[in-house]
């Protein structure tokens, strides 16, 4: 039994949104932690950034699984997952689910779009028919050992086929088992509030930031992704690099003192006291 998957089945019966930052590293978990957050989110798209190539389904089942097990192992906590489509038909699923299941994943989400995805919030998005994706869910959920594992079920037909197909499969893949339902693509708050009012009477999953957390917690989200960190990390460092490449130095920046914090944060201390205990 995974005490942290128990832990955020537990959550999800509570009264208000879990929220996850996204991260997609070892360091990046770790930072989430110490900041007390209580789950995180595995991005399919950082996780495909972090080795230099853009989220249009490039990377392999087995590299997101590899992702996985780094986070869960250094954050401790309740990962949720980005598994793109699932990695085939639902007999893939089936595999994917174990795979993302052994690593450490408390829920992992699978959608409907046509292979090879891409990001969510990309222009040119095509979803496969919804009976195509009903039987993934139901093997999704059949392979699950573990009934705390999370099944999440994503939808990404808003921006090709609007609202009221995209409320049918929403429904269609609540009643196949998904746990939760995650409509992807939300970009205006006329969006948002006809997601929240047109499906609030199910387990909703919301991608974004339009809203401060305390306030998108009014629309009765079961679990909040915040996407702001990935932007922030990448404009920061985007900026960092290139004040260094033109001035040859970066004002304000921190010097070797900010170092006993990050080995810190990486757990440093525990390993150091730990090696103590085996002197000589």
């Amino acid at each position: 039994m995974n005490q942290a998957r128990t832990r955020f089945r537990q959550a999800l019966a509570g009264g208000r949104p879990i929220v996850a930052p996204f991260v997609y590293d070892g360091l990046t978990a770790q930072l989430a932690r110490a900041a007390g957050f209580e789950a995180v989110y595995m991005t399919g798209f950082g996780t495909a950034a972090a080795r230099g190539y853009p989220d249009l389904g490039l990377l392999t089942m087995s590299e997101m699984v590899d992702n996985v097990r780094v986070i869960a192992r250094a954050s401790g906590l309740p990962v949720i997952c980005d598994a793109d489509t699932g990695y085939g038909n639902p007999i893939n699923v089936w595999r994917t689910v174990q795979e993302y299941e052994d690593a450490g994943a408390a829920a992992l989400h699978i959608e409907d779009q046509v292979w090879p995805k891409r990001c969510g919030f990309m222009a040119g998005k095509q979803v496969v028919p919804m009976a195509t994706m009903i039987p993934k869910i139901r093997a999704a959920c059949d392979a699950r050992r573990d009934p705390d594992l999370v099944i999440i079920a994503r939808t990404d037909a808003l921006t090709p086929l609007g609202w009221p197909e995209t409320e049918r499969r929403a429904r269609a893949y609540r009643a196949a088992g998904a746990d939760l339902v995650f409509v992807d693509g939300i970009v205006t708050l006329e969006e948002l509030r006809h997601y929240s009012e047109a499906l609030g009477d199910l387990p909703l999953l919301y991608n974004g930031q339009l809203l401060p957390i305390q306030q998108a917690g009014d629309y009765r989200f079961k679990v909040i992704i915040h996407i702001s960190t990935l932007f922030t990390a990448y404009v920061r460092l985007r900026d960092a690099y290139r004040e260094l490449q033109r001035t040859g130095a970066l004002a304000g920046a921190p010097g070797f003192e900010i170092l006993p914090e990050i080995t810190a944060t990486l757990g440093a201390n525990e390993v150091l006291d730990r090696a103590e205990r085996y002197k000589e």
